[in-house]
């Protein structure tokens, strides 16, 4: 990445399709990443395969989609308990509340852009962005321009400038419009990763670049019912992993980027255990 010196690989982002062939599926190629991705499709299949969900999937949606909010928040610093997530209906209180409310607001509207994302990918963040920082009212639903902060506090990377976020934006918008061989998996993590790397909103960034990474699993097929939420996984991994993850990620090393896409897999693999072990406890009510 450019923001952390000349020794780094540029991100698939910031190279075009032209003249490239398929910079994301070349990330399929790195050491260890293609038994992240088989080992990410077994743990979904596993889920899918499950007899509840044959009966109760929109239930185990419902379900995966409050946790997986809840899990996004504690990555922006409102660690709640699940059931005081559950049982709440006002989240307009403290700074912790409001971000629990747009970590909610988002993982709801984000099954609603699927079809927008394969068309108009940064409409897509855009409005994320919108829906995540409902009530503000400056710089709201577009990238910060130069001269503009960034309310971040849990992401501690040089900030790239106005005019290298626009270009980045575009670069990633032209890799997923042009399209890829690259597996789910692998776009879902450039898409996260990027976001975080470039922090292109004054505020949300984490939030954002979380949901992204659910449009990206849910509109692939991989996870098409939305039951296995990666920001459940990434928040049990913990801050401490997720931060030394992405630091892999911004170095563009090929060592850097197969370890940021083996946490997002560990992520994915969790997510995919939490909704297993909540259709196990349907079952179990069942019978």
């Amino acid at each position: 990445m450019s923001t952390t010196g000349a020794t780094a690989e540029p991100p698939p982002s910031s190279r075009t399709s032209a003249g490239k062939g398929d910079p994301l599926a070349a990330l399929g190629s790195l050491p260890g990443v293609a038994e992240s991705v088989e080992s990410v499709r077994k743990a979904v299949d596993r889920v899918y395969g499950h007899r509840i969900m044959r009966r109760r999937s929109n239930a185990i949606t419902s379900e995966a989609a409050l946790r997986g909010a809840r899990g996004s928040a504690a990555l922006s610093g409102a660690d709640w308990a699940l059931e005081e997530v559950r049982r709440r209906t006002d989240f307009s209180g403290d700074d912790e509340a409001r971000v629990l409310g747009a970590a909610l607001r988002l993982t709801a509207e984000a099954g609603q852009l699927l079809s927008i994302w394969r068309q108009s990918p940064l409409r897509v963040l855009a409005r994320l962005h919108l829906v995540a920082a409902a009530g503000a009212e400056d710089a709201v639903g577009r990238p910060r321009q130069e001269g503009e902060g960034v309310d971040e506090p849990l992401v501690e990377l040089p900030l790239p400038g106005a005019a290298e976020v626009s270009g980045r934006l575009e670069g990633l918008a032209e890799l997923i419009l042009a399209g890829t061989s690259a597996p789910a998996l692998v776009v879902a993590a450039v898409v996260h990763g990027e976001l975080l790397a470039l922090r292109p909103f004054v505020s949300h960034n984490g939030l954002v670049a979380r949901a992204a990474e659910r449009v990206v699993l849910v509109g692939s097929g991989l996870d098409p019912k939305a039951v296995c939420p990666a920001e459940v996984g990434h928040a049990e991994l913990g801050r401490a992993a997720y931060l030394a993850a992405l630091d892999g990620y911004v170095s563009g090393t090929p060592e850097g980027m197969a370890a940021w896409i083996g946490h997002c897999a560990k992520a994915v693999e969790l997510g995919a255990r939490e909704s297993t072990a909540v259709c196990e406890a349907l079952q179990r009510g069942a019978a």
